[in-house]
This record gives structure tokens, C-alpha cells and sequence, in this order.
């Protein structure tokens, strides 16, 4: 087909250069980020490159950079190479990547423990000047804290053994009393003594031990945590800013950004803490609800910390609701206002199924998600200052991620690798508060009297969904449902916005179920069917197959969607372009 192929680069004028990567002639474009584009595997790719703007390039080559693209961004002369490991090889680095990571560009960020969650915060610096930060929690469950482990004389970095080791060898050996070290670090270190080596191996070995993460001492006992509230700025490649490390055996593992009116509308960090938490059988000494302050958005300042109830249960999910802190304990969701030494609580709705999860709210309204039985919308009634239950989901979805899609639809992931969207049917919500003060109690706490969610869409990805977000991956862009597995794998919801496109991919979906080849012989739909029955969402790891057919099979489809081959290639590629 000769129709051209679209795709938006930025708000500032392209400028178009040809240069040459790995060998290949590629494109180098210009706009208000630079981008990459070059054919491979019967397509022309595009992506863009993690670096500054550009005003002008051309390509490049000498003895020290083969390959490169020298550049100017205002007054400065740049030389830079771009590769598939995105290793740098001159003075900046680029990445392209393979085809399956080729539209993102990632930075790796060294955490102490295992991340659990993590929100923005909007940090003031001046009275007109604002810093955008990121706070992470981290914790691991048989893990002792940084302290302990200091304390013990173990050292994660690995410097202060590769010191004593060379000590050691300068004395002629001598054994350590070092028992917190692992044995591994040991044997290793007994075999170089033993080998002896030069001077340049040596300093290799600990530039290795360095950058090698060490596994520290494991507690005998349950219920030991480590934990810690690390600060990152997102704008200077994720540096942190602040590590603040947590109570012994106390773990962080949730946090959300909070705007309490009290406060002027400033940005607090609010984490939920457990402290001696069991998995087998599950229980707690205590939580708590810890507020912090970010100063000059560089350092965490500590509030105050508020205890829960120690019968409630663990707290795991916070959320901003209305200038105030909407908080899941357990089996229970309970508001808090700001107070001067400690929170102080509202209201609450206790008796919900299972612990809660999630939590999102929108308006005076608040999503529940808990462990077992899907998701609860609730309302806050502002007259009577309570939390009324207004509708629930009648199938029951062990949920681990939400996200808002609307005031009446929200999208749910489980851990069974399924991702549904549900809504609350019309005027459901407009009996939920009685304004009159007569209604029957028993006529209310029914479970048939309760509203249910309808299921908009079910599709099953195959692994566990453990996070989900609203996002346009391109300037201008339509927003799109992104998630993230636990195997790292970064997906997409696409909305359509005509029937024609709904036509058009449902038709070529149905086709290429019988042309596509099938590696393990399953029938596509019976797979993306494997707990509920696929509905309204078009399987595009399917469509997207098309274009490793044979040419006589794209024909005998494209003939049957009544387009050419070129078309729906063309067809296929404007969707992708218009998510990434």
C-alpha cells in the first residue's frame, strides 16, 4: 500500500538525518524528543530515545565510537552511541532494544528490600515552585533491618570484607571471627587467599564483590521484617533523595499521598505499618498509621504515628478521600481527619468480607477491594457522617489491583490473571442513603437488597496482574488501562472509538483463530476464556499475529475483510502508533 503511516513525534518542527546503527541506514528525527526509526522484520520500527532534545544531528564515526550521532542541544556539542544493551560506550547512551522492549526506556533504581507500593507526591519548594518526588516502600519478611544487620558486622556493599581480605593477605593470612558474613563469602575469600593471584585480579574481585548484592543473615524467629520509605526523584534519573529506614520488625506496606484541609492542601506521605506480622498463622502485634512531611523535597519528615486497633486487623491500603485519610484495616474502612499529635478517627464500616485490599474513591464515593469477594462500592453520606454500602460484585475475585475508569467503573485484576471491568448499574446508588430516617434496618442489611455490579469485559492475561494505572504513553494520545505481571510483562487496554474499528478487529480475530499457528495446539479463545468466558475485549496478541502469516494466508483474510494486505498491516500499525 502506498498510503503513509502516521505517528505524532513531538510539538516542535521534525528535522529528518540519516545515520547508521549496528550496520543498519536508520533515521534519526527531531522533534521535541529525538527518535529512532530503521526496518527490521518486514516493518519500520519506531522509538524513542532516552536523552535530552535535540536541535540538529548527523552521523558519526572515529576509532573510540564506530557507530555514534553527533548532536547539538543549545550550546553544547554532544557525541553519543546508541545500542540494544543500552550499555554507554561514549559520552551519553541511548537505547533501542529488540522489538519486545523497543518503546520503553527504563532505569534501574537499587532497592534495600522488595517493593510493595509507591505513590507522587508534590513537594513545595518555594511559595510559585513545586518538585514532583516519588516515595517507595520497601519490605522482606525474614529479613532483619539495616540496623541489626550493622550491628552484626555485615555489610550488603561488600567493602569492608574486601578490606580485611586484603589486610589479611598483606599479613600473611590469619583466620576472621566474622559470623554474621555468609559462608559463601567466606569459601570464596579462603580460595583467593589459596590462589594468591596479582594485584589487578584482586581489585577486579572487589569491584565484583561491590556490585554483587549479598543475602544477609536469616532470623530463627517469625515475624522478623525489614523496612524502609525510600524517597526517589524521577527527574534526575531516580536518584534518592532519602532513605528512612523503619522500627524493628515493623514493615511498610502501603502508602498513598494525602491532602488534609487542615493542612492548607500540602502534600503528606501517609504509610500503613505492621509490626510482627506471621504469615502461618496470620496475625500482628499492632499497626500503625505513620504521616510524614517532605522538606524542600529532599528529606522525609516524621508527623506523627497513629495507632490502630490491635483487634482490627493489618492495615494495607490507603487512599486520599474528600481532605481526608480513607483507611482498610482488616475487615474494616475507617476515615481519619488530621490531628495535632495523632490522627483522629471519623467514621467507619466494619463486618466487610474479607481484609481489604484496595482502595480507591472518586467524588464522595469510595472502591473497596478485599482479599476474596471482589469489590464493594461504598458512599459517604456527609449529613449522618456515615460509609453506606451501595452495591458489591456477585462473583467473587481475589483481587490484588484496582483502578478507577470512571465514577461508576472500575477495573479489577486478580491473582488468577484475569482482568475485568465492572459498573454500577444505573440509579443503583440513589436508595443507598435514606433521607428520611424510616427505613426498616433489616431491610437494608439484606444481601438480596443490595445492588450488583454488572461485568462490563473479562479477559484473562495468564499471569498474576499486580499493578494497573490510566495513562497516554504518547503526547496527546487517548488514555489507555496499562498493567504490569509478576513476571515484569507491561500490557495494555485500548479503547476503541468507532464501530468500525470494533468490526474490524473482531472479524480479523475471528479469522486468524483458525489460520494462526498454535505452538501447544490450544484454541486462543479457550485459553483467554480460562476462569470466565472472554467478553467484550479483542485478544491483540492474536491480531498482531497476522503479520507472521505467509503472504497467501494475509491475502485470503485480507480478501475476506474486504482490504488488501498492505491496509490491514497499515491498520495494525496505526493502532500500535497510536499506544506508543
Amino acid at each position: 500500500s502506498t498510503s503513509p503511516s502516521r505517528r505524532f513525534l513531538g510539538a516542535r518542527p521534525v528535522a529528518v538525518s540519516r545515520v547508521t546503527l549496528q550496520g543498519t541506514p536508520s533515521t534519526l528525527l527531531l522533534s521535541s524528543r529525538p527518535w529512532i526509526g530503521r526496518a527490521g522484520k518486514g516493518r519500520h520500527a519506531m522509538a524513542p530515545m532516552s536523552y535530552a532534545p535535540l536541535d540538529h544531528g548527523c552521523s558519526f564515526s572515529n576509532e573510540a565510537v564506530r557507530e555514534g550521532i553527533v548532536a547539538t542541544s543549545g550550546n553544547t556539542l554532544r557525541i553519543l552511541s546508541v545500542g540494544e544493551s543500552g550499555d554507554a560506550a561514549s559520552a551519553a547512551s541511548s537505547s533501542l532494544g529488540s522489538d519486545e522492549d523497543e518503546a520503553f526506556n527504563s532505569n534501574r533504581v537499587d532497592l534495600r528490600y522488595t517493593p510493595r507500593q509507591m505513590c507522587l507526591l508534590s513537594a513545595r519548594i518555594t511559595e510559585s515552585s513545586r518538585k514532583i518526588v516519588l516515595a517507595i516502600v520497601e519490605s522482606d519478611v525474614n529479613d532483619y533491618g539495616e540496623e541489626d544487620k550493622k550491628a552484626m558486622g555485615f555489610d550488603g556493599t561488600g567493602k569492608s570484607k574486601s578490606g580485611s581480605k586484603k589486610k589479611e593477605s598483606k599479613d600473611g593470612g590469619g583466620g576472621g571471627d566474622d559470623e554474621a558474613m555468609d559462608m559463601d563469602m567466606e569459601d570464596s575469600d579462603e580460595e583467593e587467599k589459596k590462589d594468591g593471584g596479582d594485584g589487578e585480579d584482586d581489585e577486579d574481585d572487589d569491584d565484583n564483590t561491590r556490585h554483587t548484592p549479598i543475602r544477609g543473615p536469616i532470623p530463627t524467629e517469625p515475624g522478623r521484617w525489614g523496612s524502609c520509605v525510600r524517597l526517589v526523584d524521577p527527574g534526575n534519573a531516580c536518584s534518592t533523595l532519602d532513605c528512612v529506614e523503619m522500627n524493628r520488625n515493623e514493615a511498610a506496606l502501603c502508602c498513598a499521598s494525602v491532602r488534609f484541609h487542615s493542612r492548607g492542601g500540602e502534600s503528606l506521605l501517609a504509610v500503613g505499618t505492621v509490626t510482627g506480622m506471621t504469615m502461618h498463622p496470620l496475625g500482628h502485634k499492632e499497626s500503625h498509621v505513620v504521616l510524614y512531611r517532605v522538606v524542600n523535597g529532599e528529606r522525609l519528615q516524621l508527623l506523627h504515628r497513629t495507632k490502630v486497633d490491635d483487634d482490627a486487623g493489618p492495615v494495607l491500603s490507603l487512599v486520599h478521600f474528600q481532605g481526608r485519610l480513607l483507611v482498610g484495616i482488616g475487615r474494616t474502612v475507617r476515615l481519619y481527619e488530621m490531628g495535632k499529635r495523632q490522627l483522629l478517627k471519623k467514621c467507619e464500616l466494619r463486618g466487610l468480607p474479607t481484609m481489604v485490599k484496595t482502595l480507591q474513591a472518586a467524588g464522595d464515593r469510595a472502591f473497596v477491594g478485599d482479599m476474596m469477594h471482589s469489590v464493594q462500592f461504598l458512599r459517604y453520606d456527609s449529613t449522618s457522617n456515615k460509609l453506606v454500602l451501595v452495591a458489591r460484585d456477585k462473583n467473587p475475585r481475589p483481587v490484588t489491583c484496582t483502578e478507577l475508569l470512571d465514577i461508576n467503573t472500575v477495573a479489577v485484576g486478580d491473582k488468577f490473571g484475569n482482568i475485568s471491568m465492572l459498573r454500577l448499574p444505573r440509579g443503583a446508588d440513589v436508595g443507598a442513603i435514606d433521607v428520611t430516617g424510616t427505613r426498616a434496618l433489616w431491610d437494608s442489611s439484606r444481601e438480596d437488597a443490595t445492588p450488583k455490579l454488572e461485568t462490563l469485559c473479562t479477559y484473562h492475561v495468564g499471569e498474576v496482574v499486580t499493578s494497573m494505572t490510566r495513562a497516554s504513553l504518547v503526547a496527546g494520545g487517548a488514555e489507555s488501562l496499562i498493567y504490569v505481571t509478576v513476571t515484569g510483562r507491561v500490557g495494555a487496554f485500548v479503547p476503541f472509538t468507532s464501530r468500525e474499528d470494533v468490526e474490524f478487529y473482531s472479524s480479523l480475530e475471528g479469522y486468524l483463530r483458525a489460520e494462526a499457528p498454535r505452538p501447544t495446539g490450544r484454541d486462543p479463545q479457550a485459553y483467554r476464556s480460562y476462569y470466565a468466558p472472554m467478553k467484550h475485549v479483542v485478544d491483540g496478541d492474536l491480531c498482531d499475529a497476522y503479520g507472521q502469516l505467509p503472504f497467501d494466508a494475509k491475502q485470503k483474510i485480507a480478501e475476506k475483510l474486504e482490504r488488501s494486505v498492505g491496509e490491514v498491516m497499515k491498520k495494525l500499525e496505526d493502532t500500535r502508533n497510536a499506544l506508543l
